[in-house]
């Protein structure tokens, strides 16, 4: 008998080595403490999008094939692949146990196979990508399920009529991505990197994932509270809904029912819900929510979801400038410029832990504010931040470069817009909206920025104005430290690397006076940079008291700045990302650069629980 369990440990051992042979990370660059926890058969396994959650999907994340091959001749699948790649990160990444660079003249090809068994097929199934970048054909046991282009927001396909009998079922998707060399949104992604401008990312780089639903299932649901009123709106696009069906809402705060109405239009559900409990960074409240179709009395299919009661406005003060104001009161909002960078995962964090990570350190920094740049995270980012109470400024991920910049408001003659190509202004409209679209129902998110100072700034008035229409429920900042044009809420000035902001006299009328990026203090840290030397700060430091010196003579001018008109501020950055060493912490996440408790009680001096 143990001369069995002996041989049969041995077959564990020998299968379990020969997995491992199949994937071997990227030396060679520093690395998250997270690296070495990551689950090679089930990376970020934990359900992709916590808006809209079912019971039934399955998790296509770990090994899969690839293979790069000249863009020209490569429509059908590949007949062999150059070996595995780890998804959901992507081919430039360590993580990815590749570290190539595919460019505009090669193309990107993926492949695996997964069982499908019969009792997962009764309804429908999905397709899901969390996002990939940048054009995606997707094939589904060799026939095309469909195409998407867009580097930033989810996309799936019903690949029920592609599945061929037995459980085996073979996925593949082919991935064309220019990155510099194109026009559409990409960040800050360049072929050569340097300076503010990083390494490229091509391909899956969020989760891939199925889902089983009936044939008439909930395909859609946008939540938006009205304080004000104390309701909130709940709306859902049901596929292939049978006349008599009907909608069944119920909102529970506390696991006690809050709300609850059945009716027969899917797309205006209005729930009172009394003496609703307001969400702000003090106490990031969540109230649950379920949504179901209901047929002769039965439920045929259900979401579970969450909403928050929370608002965002914009209202003049006492002085007469118009102040950012939450839950009706005035709250300043000071945060960080987050670029949603690793080192080990480039735009995609290690494990879920490491994304709530940069998050919590944020929030013990004494931050209640974190301005996304120019970059969209994974929906379980948003998710902690609704969790933590972390107030989100979400841009719009800039590309086709070219307007001329000029930094300061009422300077007229010198910045431009752009006159982009219909490709290129097609492309931007169809992917901002969809990225509203996706990330509507996260409470977290006060504001949109559509554009970052002059990158690719074009139709800013008709850009700024669409944005309010599609979302009244937010603030607009139509282009952040960009050419001043005015539109939108507010007007926002960048300034390195001490703060200012723009003269209330002149602008603060209007508009909601911001510092949308100042600071970029650097300090190397040795061991725990992207490279050795030759690394690049607005303002560089020896060592961690004098950084803090200097932060501190920044801090203390705030006070005066509020007081004069300012309602927020967003300070560069969270890490350091590659030869960039701004961050308060290095790209590793290893070394925080300044002490938190420190930070924290600079921060409570000019944030303060709301006031009228």
């Amino acid at each position: 008998m143990k001369r069995i369990v002996l041989a049969i440990l041995n077959i564990v051992i020998l299968f379990s080595a020969k997995g491992q042979e199949k994937y071997t990370r990227v030396e060679g660059k520093i690395m998250t403490p997270w690296a070495d926890s990551i689950n090679i058969s089930a990376p970020l396994n934990e359900y992709p999008r916590p808006q809209m959650v079912r019971t039934q999907w399955l998790n296509l994340n770990g090994l899969w094939q690839y293979a790069v091959l000249p863009v020209n001749g490569s429509e059908a699948m590949p007949s062999s692949y150059d070996g595995n790649i780890l998804v959901p990160f992507a081919i430039e990444s360590a993580l990815s146990g590749v570290g190539k660079t595919v460019g505009k003249d090669s193309v990107l090809w993926y492949k695996r196979t997964v069982s499908i068994s019969p009792s997962q097929r009764k309804g429908r199934v999905l397709l899901h990508f969390g996002a990939v970048d940048w054009r995606a054909e997707v094939f589904v046991n060799g026939k095309s399920a469909g195409i998407h282009e867009g580097g930033y927001d989810p996309f799936s396909f019903n690949i029920t009529a592609l599945l061929q009998n037995g459980a085996r079922q073979e996925i593949g998707v082919r991935v064309w991505d220019p990155t510099d060399d194109g026009v559409q949104p990409r960040g800050k992604q360049v072929k050569k990197p340097e300076g503010i401008w990083y390494t490229s990312v091509t391909g899956i780089w969020q989760t891939v994932w199925l889902e089983m639903v009936p044939e008439t299932y909930i395909a859609e649901t946008r939540q938006t509270p009205d304080l004000d009123k104390g309701v909130v709106h709940i709306n859902a696009r049901v596929e292939s809904a049978r006349p008599g069906d009907r909608i069944r809402v119920k909102s529970f705060g506390e696991n006690k029912l809050v709300a609850e109405q059945e009716g027969t239009d899917a797309a205006n559900v209005e729930l009172a819900i009394p003496n609703a409990r307001v969400w702000s960074p003090e106490d990031p409240f969540l109230y649950q929510l379920s949504i179901a179709v209901i047929r002769n009395g039965k439920i045929i299919d259900e979401v579970k979801s969450y909403f928050a009661m929370r608002k965002i406005s914009m209202v003049k003060d006492a002085q007469g400038i118009q102040r950012m104001m939450f839950n009706n009161k005035f709250l300043f909002q000071y945060g960080p410029l987050d670029q949603g960078w690793w080192p080990d995962g480039l735009y995609t964090a290690p494990t879920d832990a490491a994304l709530r990570y940069d998050i919590e350190q944020t929030r013990a920094m004494g931050f209640n504010m974190i301005r996304k740049h120019v970059k969209v995270e994974p929906a379980r980012w948003y998710y902690h931040c609704d969790q933590l109470g972390m107030l989100v400024w979400q841009d719009m991920p800039s590309g086709d470069m070219g307007a001329r910049w000029e930094s300061r408001p009422g300077v007229d003659g010198l910045g431009t817009e752009m006159n982009r190509s219909p490709e290129s202004e097609k492309g931007f409209r169809k992917e901002w909206q969809a990225i509203m679209s996706s990330l509507h129902n996260f409470p977290s998110i006060v504001v949109w920025v559509p554009f970052n100072e002059a990158w690719g700034q074009f139709k800013t008035v008709e850009l700024s104005e669409q944005t309010i229409q599609s979302d009244p429920s937010r603030l607009v900042n139509a282009a952040s430290g960009g050419n001043f044009i005015e539109t939108g809420h507010i007007i926002d000035l960048h300034n390195y690397p001490e703060p200012a902001m723009p003269r209330a006299d002149i602008f603060g009328a209007k508009q909601i006076l911001v510092l949308g990026e100042f600071g970029g203090l650097g300090l190397p840290v040795e061991n725990h940079s992207w490279q050795d030397k030759n690394n690049w700060g607005y303002q560089s430091f020896k060592d961690s008291q004098q950084l803090l010196d200097r932060y501190t003579f920044f801090m203390n001018r705030f006070p005066e700045l509020i007081k004069k008109g300012l309602s927020a501020a967003v300070y560069t950055q969270t890490t350091d990302v590659e030869v960039e060493v701004n961050g308060l912490m290095t790209y590793d996440r290893k070394k925080i650069k300044m002490p938190v408790d420190s930070l924290k009680k600079l921060h409570s001096t000019f944030i303060r629980t709301p006031s009228e």
